[in-house]
C-alpha cells in the first residue's frame, strides 16, 4: 500500500491534477509492484498565502509524501524517487528543483484497511523489495 499526498499551489495544480496522479502512480506501481487498482491519492491544494517555499523555487513547487508499510530496500526507495524526478519532470515539465519527495515508512502493525492491521493482512504484492 502506499497512500500519496500532493502538496501544492491550487493555481498550478489544479490544471495538471489527473497528469500528476497517473504519471505519480505509474511510476509507484513500476518501482514498488503494487497492482495498478491500488492508487489512493490525495491533493492538497493551497493558495498563495497558505504556502510558503524557498525564493529559488516557483510557484510550480511541489512535496511528493509517500507513506508505506516497512519493509522496502533503501534501493527501492531510491529507485522511486528518481523515478518520481525524471517523470514527473519530463511529462510535466516541472524543473526538478519544483519537485520534492518525502517517503515515511510505517510499520505494519500501525496500518488498519479492510477491517484487519497491516501485519495480518494478505497483501498481493511484497513489500520486501
Amino acid at each position: 500500500m502506499a497512500q500519496v499526498k500532493i502538496y501544492g499551489l491550487e493555481s498550478s495544480l489544479s490544471l495538471i491534477k489527473a497528469r500528476l496522479s497517473d504519471t505519480i502512480h505509474r511510476c509507484v506501481v513500476k518501482t514498488l509492484k503494487i497492482p495498478a487498482d491500488k492508487r489512493f491519492h490525495r491533493f492538497i491544494l493551497l493558495d498563495q498565502e497558505n504556502f510558503y517555499y524557498p525564493v529559488n523555487r516557483t510557484e510550480s513547487y511541489l512535496i511528493i509524501e509517500l507513506m508505506l508499510i516497512a519493509g522496502r530496500s533503501a534501493e527501492t526507495k531510491k529507485k522511486l524517487i528518481k523515478l518520481l524526478f525524471q517523470e514527473v519532470s519530463e511529462v510535466l515539465g516541472i524543473s526538478i528543483t519544483d519537485i520534492e519527495v518525502c517517503i515515511l515508512e510505517i510499520p505494519a502493525a500501525n496500518w488498519g484497511f479492510r477491517g484487519t492491521t497491516g501485519d495480518e493482512a494478505s497483501l498481493p504484492y511484497s513489500v520486501d523489495i
